[in-house]
This record gives structure tokens, C-alpha cells and sequence, in this order.
């Protein structure tokens, strides 16, 4: 009997030899509109094997623009981000944090997120055969460096004003609360993100980085393990540092820049956690060719398929060519089944 998509997932993660890699394509708008025949065609041929309920809030919070359109974005935070080039997200220019003691009160926490509409979800997750990811993303460094600035966040961080520590533990706490709403649904996984990596590097000392955030991230991991779900992370850059620690916490899958990294040097953690992709959007798949793709699958494979472990995940992204974004799909449908 063939495997759902939801099962296949499940098999992946739990290193129980799926009979392939499960699908996962994320595009941003960027080539959904400059390649919309290429981009229809691989959901066709290579259907994800992951999704999610959508947007089930009965109340949403107020943004104002479009993120991808140019011009200004504010998100459910407040923060307004100007954005030059239609189809990616832009930067915010102008922090609402300038004094922590003062400012935090014009942040907007959006606890419209807390109106989950429980029966809605369920009935999405119920129709559906793939695996379910929650529509809730918690991302408290990044959301911190949109409210306050990334180089005064980062001089902060060396040295914490007592306000802003109590500022992280209530937006830690809101995130949690978040969490839990859908924790207490029928997706498959929770997940979270934040962009942890230069090319070369941690942002910040791993050492500031256990103090202040792993704790947090131990929280949300705990609190999918206590309801059944798996959790899933994305991170960009060069994070090899703290690979140990999200093992530890017990993350489940974590996308993340292999190619930043290096496969080889992730092999260690091969078995013990799953790569949610990626293969490498930066140089290979807007230069590379088909040949190279294919390589460059079959070194992930080599080193971090372990009767599973490993998504056949990549972003279509602002440069890629279509017929490399097709080339992961076919090299990880080949070389994942033919064991």
C-alpha cells in the first residue's frame, strides 16, 4: 500500500526508510510571476508532501501595503519595512525601539493570533493527506531586530537593559501561548524561525546564544513533545555552532544552509535530527546547471540520508532557473528510492 504523504513525512523523521525523500518547495513571488508556467508545472510533477491549514485566526491583525509589492509594509507588530524591489521583502528603516524604557509601549503584540478557530484547522488537517505545519511561526530575534535595529539589538545583547529583558520574556511568553493554541489542534508540527548565520559564522557568540534564546526554543520543544508534535525550524546561514544544542532540545527538522556548512561537516548529526533541505539557492541553482544539481543532491544524500533524515526541500527563489528547481525533485526522487 502506497504511503500518504503525511506518512511519508512521519517515516522521514523518524529514520523509518520512507520509499522517497518527501517533497517541499517553497517560491517566492518573485518567480511565481517571472516563471508562472515552471512553476504550475512542478507543482504538477512534484507535489509537496507538506502544508498547512492557512490562516485561521477569527480575528486578524491590522498590517497596512503589501510586503512583496514596492513601497512601505507594516506587519502585525507595528514595524514598516520599505521594500525596493517588487517580490521580496524589504528592511526596516525606522526601529519603533530607540529607548527601552519608554518605547515598547507603542509595540503592537498581536494577540489577534490567540483567536485560533480550532474547528477550522482540524477540518483542513482532516481533508488533507499531507503533513500539516501550524500557521504560527514564532520568531523572537528576528522580531527583535525588526523593533529595535540589528546593530543596536546586538550591542544590547552584551550588555541587556532590564527593560528589555522584560520585553523578550513577555514576547516570549505571548509566543508560547501562541504555540500552545495550536498545539491543541490536529496539525502534524509546530514550527518556528529566525536567521541565525552569516556565511562564516553565528551572528553572535553561541555563548549569548544559549543564555538567551536556546531556553526559549527548549520551551517550544517541550512544549511539542508534551502534545504529540513534531517541530520544525528554519534558520539561513552558517549555524554549525549551535547544531548540538537543537539536537539536544530535541528540534526535529531544521532548514537550514547545507551549503553555507558543508554536508560533510553536518554528517555528525545524521540520524540524530532531519534537514528540511536546502540545496544551495545562493550559487547553484541560479548558476549552476542540471548536472551540477545533480551532484549536489547526491552529496547531501551521501551524507545525511539515514533511512531517511532529509526532505527534498529548495527555494525557488529571485534568480533560480526553473530547469535547476526541477533537477533537485528528479535527483532526490532517483537516488531516495533506488536503495
Amino acid at each position: 500500500m502506497t504511503a500518504t504523504s503525511r506518512e511519508l513525512v512521519y517515516q522521514t523523521l523518524n529514520f523509518q526508510r520512507p520509499a522517497r525523500a518527501p517533497r517541499d518547495l517553497w517560491a517566492l513571488p518573485l518567480a511565481t510571476w517571472t516563471y508562472p508556467d515552471a512553476y504550475r508545472e512542478l507543482q504538477v510533477q512534484y507535489p509537496s508532501d507538506i502544508d498547512g491549514p492557512g490562516a485561521c485566526e477569527r480575528e486578524r491583525a491590522v498590517t497596512r501595503g503589501d510586503q512583496y509589492a514596492i513601497g512601505e509594509y507594516t506587519d502585525e507588530w507595528g514595524c514598516t519595512f520599505t521594500n525596493i524591489q517588487a517580490g521580496v521583502i524589504g528592511e526596516v528603516k525606522n526601529p519603533i525601539i530607540r529607548d527601552w524604557e519608554h518605547d515598547t509601549a507603542h509595540v503592537h503584540v498581536p494577540r489577534e493570533w490567540l483567536t485560533v478557530d480550532a474547528d477550522k484547522v482540524n477540518q483542513a488537517c482532516a481533508s488533507s493527506s499531507r503533513f500539516m505545519l501550524a500557521n504560527a511561526c514564532p520568531r523572537p530575534f528576528e522580531q527583535l531586530q525588526f523593533l529595535r535595529g540589528t546593530v543596536d539589538l546586538y550591542m544590547d545583547l552584551m550588555d541587556p537593559p532590564k527593560a528589555m529583558l522584560a520585553f523578550m520574556r513577555e514576547m516570549h511568553g505571548f509566543y508560547m501561548d501562541v504555540l500552545l493554541k495550536w498545539a491543541k489542534t490536529d496539525v502534524d508540527a509546530l514550527k518556528f524561525m529566525d536567521d541565525w548565520g552569516s556565511q562564516r559564522v553565528l551572528l553572535i557568540k553561541p555563548d549569548l546564544w544559549r543564555e538567551y534564546f536556546k531556553p526559549m526554543y527548549a520551551e517550544y520543544a517541550q512544549l511539542a513533545r508534551s502534545y504529540g508534535k513534531k517541530l520544525f525550524m528554519h534558520s539561513d546561514g552558517h549555524i554549525l555552532a549551535i547544531y548540538p544544542d537543537l539536537v539536544e532540545i530535541g528540534v526535529d527538522a531544521v532548514n537550514s544552509q547545507i551549503f553555507c556548512m558543508g554536508a560533510a561537516n553536518l554528517r555528525p548529526y545524521a540520524g540524530r535530527i532531519t534537514f528540511w533541505g536546502e540545496i544551495d539557492r545562493q550559487h547553484l541553482l541560479p548558476s549552476g546547471t542540471p548536472a551540477d544539481i545533480d551532484a549536489a543532491v547526491r552529496d547531501v544524500y551521501h551524507n545525511l540520508w539515514r533511512n531517511g533524515g532529509c526532505f527534498a526541500q529548495c527555494e525557488f527563489g529571485a534568480g533560480a532557473k526553473p530547469e535547476n528547481v526541477k533537477q533537485v525533485y528528479a535527483s532526490w526522487d532517483e537516488v531516495s528510492r533506488c536503495r
